[in-house]
């Protein structure tokens, strides 16, 4: 009764301490609206680049960093945005992240060239590194142990519909051509989500000052205590993060030269330094970049390495089908889109059982129930292609995809809860950084792996031969993924500590 008292006088940012915060569910959209405008701008300008080019004339290196310098500063900066949030506010850098990301937004629609736009991409990755890691954080700090997995579940139905209608959305803003924009209004796009995020979270997300459920009282311990940001550790992990993606970016297009692997080996040695230099600072008591107690944890690593197979396994398959769907049988930007609406679908409803009913029952269990699925559906694609070859329809591709969105979906929605489970408040944000940057890092393999197998055998044995051999290698990221899944304590399960 005390706490429902205290939920019903707070009003829009202010909870009493320990008491439910009135305006979760509202917080919980704008988190969701901005983790839209990041995944709707992973693939959303992809399909725009031949429309740039043509404007711009520049050349194909300048518009491949179109996407590219997007990519690079956000994953570059996402674990210090994580941890200024923790410092400074979440509420503050969310807020702060996304009007940055709206007025960089706009300078992207205003570029004049090529190096224009590529400036301006890099200062979007850059703002959203301050704004996407905010979001776990936040959920965390706003929701009960009970409504944990709800808040939680709506994340994968929101990134598969992204990922998913990014390509087809971009292809509709450039060749609608609204009021004479071409390819800036897949930029434009972001301003009404933008001004929407910045409003309503000023207005919704807790204030940096209020706890919420189960948080301190303050922003963050540290912040009171005069905690900052430990330069040197920025630059190795930077440095790190930079030669490790770099070349998974730049690698394919490239054709993979030798410094591309080079790059790849030294980031190694520079991740270690950055480990003995956070150990070293937490022994003179400062505050380091990545808590070093997050990898003591058993559920959040094995998540951890589990998700790197996932996030590979889902961009490489969304790369492999829309390269087939485009270049092996000719279909337009929109008919692809509208072929993967049953990935939506499954995601949607794999998510809502999951997140609902199944994960907070069975824990593990369900990731590894859908990575059978998806990876069912998967091999459900691939027999759809070979048997109907050039001649394969939308409709007869539609079960094994709508199988495939129904595993992903009993994944992602339980995933985030569970590697955050057994994560402390104090730890929140470097885990909440560390995801995301696995998310990344897990894409960009992903991308890079399958889609230099996808080329090099269309090359030489045609485009459906590629796509069964890319859809083969996104079976065994899905079994890797699976089998790293038996890692995470079996008693681990959403809103539990393990």
């Amino acid at each position: 009764m005390t706490a429902q008292l205290a939920e019903t006088a707070a009003a829009p940012g202010e909870a009493a301490p320990g008491a439910l915060y009135r305006w979760r569910w509202c917080a919980l959209a704008v988190i969701l609206v901005a983790e839209v405008m990041d995944l709707l701008d992973t693939t959303i300008v992809n399909v725009a680049a031949p429309a740039i080019q043509r404007a711009f004339g520049g050349s194909e290196s300048q518009i491949q960093w179109i996407s590219a310098a997007y990519t690079l500063a956000f994953a570059v900066l996402l674990v210090t945005g994580a941890r200024l949030g923790d410092l400074y506010g979440r509420k503050r850098l969310f807020v702060t992240g996304a009007a940055g990301f709206t007025a960089a937004s706009l300078l992207c629609a205003a570029a004049t060239g090529p190096g224009l736009l590529i400036g301006a991409r890099t200062a979007q990755g850059v703002f959203a590194a301050l704004l996407i890691p905010q979001g776990l954080g936040i959920i965390k700090a706003m929701f009960p142990p009970k409504e944990m997995g709800t808040a939680f579940g709506l994340f994968g139905p929101v990134m598969g519909l992204s990922s998913v209608f990014g390509p087809t959305l971009g292809g509709y803003l450039t060749s609608a051509d609204w009021f004479g924009t071409g390819w800036r209004m897949v930029f434009l796009i972001n301003l009404p989500l933008g001004i929407a995020a910045v409003l309503a979270g000023a207005r919704f997300l807790p204030a940096d000052a209020d706890a919420g459920f189960g948080a301190k009282a303050g922003a963050d311990a540290n912040a009171r205590t005069g905690a900052r940001i430990e330069p040197v550790g920025v630059l190795l992990l930077s440095a790190a993060v930079l030669m490790l993606i770099y070349p998974l970016v730049q690698g394919r297009e490239l054709g993979w030269p030798l410094w591309t692997y080079l790059s790849m080996a030294a980031a190694l040695p520079l991740l270690w330094l950055f480990t003995r230099q956070q150990r070293r600072v937490l022994r003179r008591g400062g505050s380091p970049l990545v808590e070093p107690s997050l990898f003591t944890k058993r559920a959040f690593t094995s998540a951890l390495t589990t998700g790197l197979g996932l996030f590979a396994a889902m961009s490489g398959l969304l790369l492999c089908l829309t390269l087939y769907f485009q270049l092996g049988l000719g279909w337009t930007p929109l008919h692809a889109g509208l072929t993967m609406i049953p990935l939506s679908l499954g995601l949607v409803v794999g998510a809502v059982l999951s997140g609902g009913v199944l994960a907070p029952k069975y824990g593990r269990r369900v990731l590894h129930a859908g990575m059978v699925i998806a990876g069912a559906g998967v091999l459900g694609i691939w027999a759809s292609t070979a048997q109907w070859s050039a001649g394969v329809t939308s409709w007869q591709l539609a079960p094994a995809i709508l199988v495939t969105g129904f595993g992903l979906g009993l994944i992602m929605a339980p995933f985030f809860d569970i590697a955050l489970a057994g994560v402390d408040d104090h730890e929140t944000g470097s885990a909440s950084g560390v995801l995301n940057a696995a998310q990344q890092l897990g894409g960009s393999i992903g991308v890079a792996v399958l889609g230099t197998a996808f080329f090099g055998r269309a090359t030489s044995d045609g485009f459906e031969h590629a796509t069964g051999w890319t859809l083969g290698l996104t079976s065994a990221a899905l079994a890797v993924a699976f089998l790293t899944a038996f890692l995470i304590p079996r008693q681990a399960r959403p809103t539990e500590k393990s």
